[in-house]
């Protein structure tokens, strides 16, 4: 029996405006993936698969979508046990953000090689720490909305995705 690993897709700028949920979940069976489910219709697709390196599972994944869609959307992969890890360490305790700030973490498609100095703060919002092929952040939700995305994508490209650890727990659980 081959056992599997369980992955969480974080897809770049999907809607259900512009693609829809049942659609993803046959283009990812569709690349060979098991136990396919999204998670909260916003471009969070958790599946099964026997394991291979990140960069792999999103080529397929992004080439299945392509295939089944006729379009594909920036695919971030990382393994739910990462992930569990990540948020199980409260990472964010360190940094003592306010009671009301959403907690983010960005993911990148490859560890950034650019000196960077930490805590980028502005906005109501900081970017406190890059470890390895993640950034957290937090933000105080107001009514300019998230300015700070703008500085995670300067600082850090357009190949970003980003979701708070309330979304990244649900995933988890799925």
């Amino acid at each position: 029996m081959t056992s599997t690993h369980r992955y969480v897709a974080f897809l770049r700028g999907v809607s259900p405006m512009n693609a829809k949920m049942p659609d993803l979940i046959r283009a990812f069976e569709a690349a060979g993936f098991t136990k396919v489910k999204t998670v909260i219709s916003s471009g969070n697709v958790v599946f099964d698969h026997p394991g291979a390196p990140v960069d792999e599972l999103e080529r397929l994944a992004e080439q299945a979508m392509t295939d089944t869609l006729g379009k594909s959307f920036g695919t971030t992969v990382r393994p739910v046990e990462h992930l569990r890890a990540i948020v199980d360490a409260e990472p964010f305790e360190v940094f003592s953000p306010p009671d009301n700030a959403k907690r983010l973490i960005t993911f990148l498609k490859r560890p950034h090689e650019q000196p960077v100095t930490l805590p980028i703060e502005g906005d109501g919002a900081a970017i406190v720490k890059l470890d390895g092929v993640e950034v957290l952040s937090y933000y105080v939700p107001n009514d300019s909305g998230p300015l700070f995305m703008a500085k995670l994508e300067k600082t850090f490209g357009k190949a970003i995705t980003t979701r708070t650890v309330d979304t990244v727990r649900k995933c988890i659980k799925a």
